[in-house]
């Protein structure tokens, strides 16, 4: 029986890329691709696939707070993160949100698939270009400091929409919260990280990977 896979990419030749790459393989099937986060975590409750390949960086929601979504409600849906970094805090977050699989864009091509084959087999995959060892030193307690864990998925998922510059108004209907809630969230988001402007919040959540902008 083929492996199901969903596709997460906001750019369109990469994700293209990808399904001629998984397609490629006897033992898989490309079910949907999807360009944003929240679709992701819609279509993956829709369809329930034995794996998502991931992209951290995408508007709206990104890979790392989609995964946390699709992990809490999925529990034999597996997610492999794509992404260009390879620092520790990237994959420390990705790990503690539920992913069983980190694969580096540039090495994706060549390990994309075994990483579907190690997490649908209940294993998991981190690229090979990063440091040998890394797994078990970031799931050890204390090993390192994410700055976001202050913070709850709620509020992750405010800040960045707020950083991308919706209204209240937009995060409100885009999180089904009443404009009030989020002007609750982005006071207690900006009192939790001690950031008193909303300049030093994008920063903040550019440096460290909450919204792709640049």
């Amino acid at each position: 029986m083929s492996i199901t896979v969903l596709i997460v990419d906001d750019h369109a030749v990469v994700s293209e890329g990808l399904r001629s790459l998984v397609e490629a393989q006897d033992d898989m099937r490309v079910v949907a691709c999807v360009a944003d986060g929240r679709e992701a975590v819609n279509k993956a409750r829709e369809l329930k696939p034995d794996v998502v390949i991931m992209d951290i960086a995408m508007p709206n929601l990104n890979g790392i707070e989609a995964t946390h979504l699709i992990r809490a409600r999925l529990e034999t849906t597996q997610v492999v993160i794509l992404s260009m970094h390879s620092n520790q805090e990237y994959v420390l977050r990705a790990l503690q949100a539920g992913a069983r699989g980190y694969v580096l864009k540039k090495s994706a091509s060549k390990e994309v698939v075994d990483a579907i084959r190690t997490t649908h087999q209940g294993g998991r995959y981190l690229s090979q270009k990063l440091v040998e060892g890394v797994l078990d030193d970031l799931l050890r307690d204390g090993s390192i400091s994410d700055p976001l864990d202050v913070l709850s998925s709620r509020e992750r998922q405010v800040l960045q929409l707020l950083v991308e510059g919706k209204s209240n108004a937009v995060i409100a209907h885009s999180l089904s919260l009443s404009p009030k809630t989020v002007e609750t969230y982005r006071a207690r988001v900006m009192q939790k990280l001690n950031i008193d402007d909303i300049p030093s919040l994008v920063k903040f959540a550019i440096q460290h990977g909450v919204t792709p902008l640049e």
